[in-house]
């Protein structure tokens, strides 16, 4: 990534001879945990129609950046620490970095429309119900993978394939003076400018959500739910702006500082790369650590997932014991699937409740949510003792 002027010899010089196993393995562990979490994530979501609201409609887009990092830059990476060649050819060579530069920026760019999101809501609840709507979400998400694009669409030609030395590389041929301004134009632009916008937001969020509301008063269910949204939102911005800052830190040491090619600086290139990269698959623990939301939606999950295993280890094993004719054998395999087909549609159902519903939902609202139930059945009652008799 960036600016990889001459660190394929480093790496080809270093004399660690468990480098080429570790890293990969470093890589390997961070696609595994980052395609299963995020991919829960998009699950929990998306099940049953919980991308009704701006927020998660948010998540949404920043768990699909994630993934496609995940799936279509971190195994190509790991390779360059584990083969001599670039074996992928010329059109994966600009492919990768492409998708490197645009799943950043577009996460990037997610994180600061969050920021401006939850300000709006805690700040002005009512008024801004107009804008944030679902489908100015997806406008606005839209606008986010537009820009994305604008902003990666030169990496395209900034990495090229080539030979040095009879290997095949994958390693920038722009002139220097150009990739120096390419790097330093990302750094402000996926970076700096975002970073700074975040601060701003998020500080008037804390400050409005700490001076707004009495300590000695009970807080509303609403306040609640807004303060542990905004704080799952501000961890997960923490995290990006900690993990791409070491990244960028050693690009601008590269171009503006003492930063010597040989092992140490070897070295301090590969974590920085490892620490970015990571910052993909910490999201989802983020949500199950902070949010009981997604904790009920990533449990129905797996047990939905054991369910089916284990119904199906049940279905195989007593199709097996066949009896002596064909009226009992399909007798047995029809009792076996019918009870299967209601447990899990009822195992996989996933109530995952959205942050606007809860928000919105008063205490009144509930009591009346009670009542009515209450007379339903009251009512179910009266009418069956009436049709006995």
């Amino acid at each position: 990534m960036g600016s990889e002027h001459g660190w394929h010899e480093v790496s080809e010089s270093n004399t660690w001879p468990l480098i080429s196993v570790i890293i990969p393995l470093v890589y390997f562990l961070i696609f595994l945990v980052g395609t299963v979490g995020n991919s829960l994530v998009l699950a929990v979501l998306l099940r049953n129609g919980q991308v009704n609201n701006t927020t998660n409609l948010f998540i949404l887009n920043l768990g699909v950046a994630d993934l496609c990092f995940i799936v279509f830059c971190v195994p190509f990476q790991a390779t360059i620490y584990s083969l001599d060649d670039w074996i992928f050819g010329p059109f994966m060579c600009k492919a990768v970095h492409f998708f490197i530069y645009l799943t950043m920026y577009a996460s990037s760019f997610t994180l600061t429309t969050v920021s401006l999101d939850r300000y709006l809501a805690i700040r002005y609840p009512l008024h801004s119900r107009e804008l944030r709507t679902p489908r100015n979400a997806v406008i606005a998400i839209c606008f986010i993978w537009g820009l994305s694009f604008i902003f990666s669409g030169p990496y395209v030609s900034y990495f090229q394939e080539y030979q040095i030395t009879n290997i095949t590389v994958c390693h920038p041929i722009w002139e220097l003076s150009q990739r120096k301004i390419m790097d330093l134009c990302t750094f402000v632009f996926s970076y700096v400018i975002p970073v700074l916008i975040l601060s701003f937001t998020y500080l008037k969020t804390i400050r409005y959500l700490w001076t707004s509301v009495d300590p000695m008063k009970v807080m509303s269910d609403s306040k609640k739910g807004k303060r542990k949204v905004t704080r799952m939102i501000i961890i997960v911005t923490v995290l990006f702006c900690l993990c791409w800052l070491p990244h960028h830190l050693v690009i601008l040491f590269f171009w503006f500082g003492n930063f010597p090619l040989n092992d140490v600086t070897f070295v301090l290139r590969v974590l920085s790369h490892l620490i970015s990269y990571a910052n993909s698959c910490v999201n989802p623990i983020v949500y199950a650590l902070v949010s009981k939301h997604f904790r009920k939606g990533f449990k129905k999950i797996f047990s939905c997932l054991l369910h089916k295993r284990v119904t199906n280890k049940v279905h195989v094993a007593q199709v097996t014991h066949t009896v002596s004719t064909l009226e009992a054998d399909l007798t047995e395999v029809i009792d076996v699937n019918e009870p299967v087909h209601t447990g899990a549609s009822t195992c996989c159902h996933i109530p995952v409740q959205t942050w606007n519903k809860a928000e919105q939902l008063s205490h009144q609202e509930k009591a009346d949510v009670c009542n009515g139930g209450y007379l339903r059945g009251m009512a179910s009652t009266f009418l069956a003792d009436c049709l006995r008799d």
